[in-house]
């Protein structure tokens, strides 16, 4: 039962702030920019992913409300791994537009264009949901005699496979393929553009310069530590490490790892973008002026 309240509290924060970001992108000018586009994309994808889930975790803990049909498991199931795989390719995304303005800052707005945004941003929700619709029939299509009890707040793939009294190598394999192809290349991605970023950066002979292409980084870089870390502590504990770590840790890591970064992705925005700031301090303090800021 105590576990409930900080989770709780995690999931309203979580909807108040990334709602909040997107009022702030969506009613201000000054934020009408690809790089606050790609940060609603994010908040969006946090919502859903964070709201799949909580809730129904709520509901046992408060209520005992344990049950779950096992084509809402599905449906589920669905929401929580396309979501996952979307929030990766938004911070892909956001680390390919940092690499721009940074390096290309001249083009920047004719290379990062509505179209393109709404082009690449479609892409990637598309990306992940071709390659989880499989994971899901490989799932359903299982002969389940094994219980029906699932260790876990969620319907998570492995988890309800392991269920299963056939044959589950299939799921497996294709689990780590899709898991491959989508967070093994946005890594790839984020890697390279921070690579070159740190280049362009390092080149620069101002260290005011230096540290102010460094600053339009941070927020980003701390988005990225807060999906990934979580990420890769269930997906080497589910393959390796099922014997030598308690199973309750492992279920504590996988729910934090659905609300840890929508929690933590519109505070650290909030606090390290300064644009956004402002537009928060203009609108508590009644102002009608705010100043405009490059990036």
């Amino acid at each position: 039962m105590w576990i409930s309240f900080p989770f709780c509290s995690m999931y309203v924060v979580a909807m108040v702030g990334n709602c909040g970001l997107l009022y702030l992108i969506y009613y201000e000018d000054s934020l009408h920019r690809s790089m606050y586009y790609f940060l609603a994309m994010l908040s969006l994808t946090d919502l859903v992913m964070c709201s799949s889930t909580i809730p129904k975790a709520l509901s046992i803990f408060w209520c005992h409300l344990k049950e779950i049909r096992f084509e809402e498991c599905l449906v589920q199931m669905f929401f929580i791994h396309t979501f996952t795989g979307m929030e990766s390719g938004v911070l892909m995304l956001m680390a390919l537009d940092r690499y721009v303005a940074i390096c290309y800052p001249l083009r920047y707005s004719t290379i990062l264009t509505n179209p393109v945004i709404a082009k690449v941003g479609l892409a990637t929700f598309l990306r992940a949901v071709f390659l989880i619709i499989p994971l899901i029939f490989l799932t359903k299509r299982l002969p389940y005699c094994k219980g029906n009890i699932i260790h876990h707040t969620y319907c998570d793939q492995l988890s309800v496979a392991k269920l299963s009294c056939g044959n589950i190598k299939a799921n497996v394999i294709y689990g780590l393929v899709a898991a491959f192809l989508i967070g093994g290349f946005d890594i790839l991605c984020i890697t390279v553009s921070y690579t070159m970023i740190l280049r362009a950066v390092v080149s620069l002979s101002s260290a005011d310069a230096r540290q102010k292409a460094f600053s339009t980084c941070t927020a980003h870089i701390c988005a990225i530590v807060f999906s990934y870390s979580p990420a890769f502590f269930c997906f080497f504990f589910n393959r390796f490490g099922s014997h030598t770590i308690p199973p309750s840790c492992h279920i504590i890591v996988a729910n934090i790892y659905l609300l840890l970064p929508p929690t933590m992705n519109p505070i650290v925005y909030g606090v390290k973008t300064k644009q956004i700031r402002d537009c928060v301090i203009r609108i508590f303090s009644g102002s009608k002026k705010i100043k405009s800021y490059s990036t």
